[in-house]
């Protein structure tokens, strides 16, 4: 690697220089690694996200030989939810405490735990505490999201960000539909769930292998505990939160629960469930890096609001099918859902860096300095709030466990979800798009200040 594209430590693969606002660094070479770190950072969040959604597919194969009922199989999802969500913290500060390409190795290489340990014991006779505890491993793969996206937020200029985020993201969020996929495979062609969990073993140590590879540590982010706890203390991290509960929430709670629907509450077969559970994700995830573009040229703020105003009629929709028992306006409208929980997804993620940028300006900083706090601090606020965001889906196939244990069907979940869609568009427009814009010094002292607003986040 060149003098543009950084200098890299012999022996670790560390990059001693990393100015991506810079455009003569990033044209001189430092996209062309920015890229390359991507694709590889790609990859491994795929195969993570597949590995934490294993258990959406895992439960179809359960027959009644396997002794467990519908609200059984709910818990299972949501202990491998919940488990997801709270590594998201952790996995976020690990990029600056070992490296992001030390981190993603090690990440990688934990994924065969809880895929050998389903291998093992997924059989009829095996007890409700081993499936729970193999549940539970599963949520390592959640984690591979905060680091990686942590990672990457370091690597790209923020003109950038929302594309490569929303890139980043939206190809570790196929992992669920193409698990699903391979699941319908497996369950068509009537072979057992090993098959399924034995494909997974070599994708894990390939993708454990390219990151030791071809990945870089950038030597300019550090563990930085004062970022962290500012990130705890600023309001717009929790804000954020809440937002991503709605978009991400809503997207990884679906992903784990809709096949448990179809079959609990419209008798669906496995085979049929597999059929469709994986058109909503695949979608979803496709259409995440289309919210981030949208969000780079009209704002983060501005596509968030009308995208949860898209969410609030889609399911007002489904609690209509629900109520009907219609089949297809049902799953018409639920995959509706999944696409616009997609476009939230790279809306939101948009916003973060957007923010903590227009925080540095408004207190006059400008340039490199400008962009460094707005990547210090959205770097940190990142893993809290996918940990919070992933917290939603917890909350997903809980409400739905609750609501089959109670009425034996899912419409008073889906109606707790519309009054919480509501909630988020309102917060939405209250903070990012009420309020008057943020005078914000320029740079140059003779020229006039311009006025910048979290609309343009």
């Amino acid at each position: 690697m060149g003098a543009n594209g950084g200098s890299v430590r012999s022996g670790g693969r560390w990059i001693q220089r990393w100015e991506p606002e810079d455009r003569e660094f990033w044209d001189g070479g430092g996209e062309r690694v920015a890229r390359r770190n991507l694709l590889f950072s790609v990859l491994s969040e795929h195969i993570g996200f597949s590995v934490w959604t294993l258990w959406s597919v895992l439960v179809l194969f359960m027959g009644p030989e396997y002794g467990i009922d519908p609200a059984g199989k709910f818990f299972l999802v949501s202990m491998a939810t919940l488990v997801g969500a709270v590594v998201r913290v952790p996995y976020t500060f690990a990029v600056a405490r070992f490296g992001g390409r030390n981190w993603t190795v090690v990440a990688a290489s934990m994924l065969l735990l809880p895929t050998v340990a389903a291998f093992v014991v997924m059989e009829p006779g095996t007890s409700y505490t081993t499936f729970m505890l193999c549940a539970v491993l599963t949520g390592v793969g959640g984690g591979n999201f905060a680091s990686s996206m942590t990672n990457i937020n370091s690597f790209f200029p923020l003109r950038k960000k929302g594309w490569a985020l929303g890139l980043n993201a939206g190809g570790g969020n196929i992992g669920v539909p193409v698990v699903q996929l391979i699941g319908l495979g497996t369950i068509g062609a009537s072979w057992g769930p090993r098959v399924l969990l034995g494909i997974y073993v070599p994708l894990i140590v390939a993708a454990a292998v390219c990151s030791a590879l071809f990945m870089d540590n950038l030597a300019s982010v550090r563990n930085d505990t004062g970022a962290a706890r500012e990130a705890v203390r600023d309001p717009h991290t929790w804000i954020m939160s809440l937002l991503y509960v709605g978009t991400f929430g809503s997207f990884i709670g679906y992903s784990f629960a809709f096949g448990l629907v179809l079959q609990t509450q419209f008798g669906r077969t496995p085979l049929q469930a597999a059929s469709i559970t994986f058109v909503g994700p695949l979608l979803g995830s496709l259409i995440r890096p289309v919210g981030g573009v949208l969000a780079d040229r009209y704002g983060g703020a501005r596509i968030t609001l009308w995208n949860f105003v898209g969410m609030g009629l889609a399911t007002a929709v489904v609690v209509l099918a629900s109520v009907r028992a219609s089949l297809p306006l049902f799953t018409s409208a639920f995959i509706a859902l999944f696409v616009l929980t997609g476009l939230g997804n790279g809306s939101t993620y948009k916003m973060i860096p957007g923010i903590f940028h227009t925080k540095a300006l408004a207190r006059g900083l400008g340039g490199e300095a400008a962009a460094a706090y707005g990547r210090r601090l959205s770097g940190a606020s990142m893993g809290l709030i996918g940990a919070v965001g992933a917290l939603g889906g917890l909350g997903i196939n809980l409400a739905f466990r609750q609501s089959f244990q109670t009425t034996g069907s899912g419409t008073g979940a889906f109606v707790a979800f519309l009054a919480f869609y509501a909630l988020c568009l309102g917060v939405t427009w209250a903070v990012y798009l009420r309020r008057p814009a943020v005078a914000v010094p320029h740079p140059t002292a003779t020229e006039a200040p311009t006025r910048l607003g979290y609309a343009e986040v």
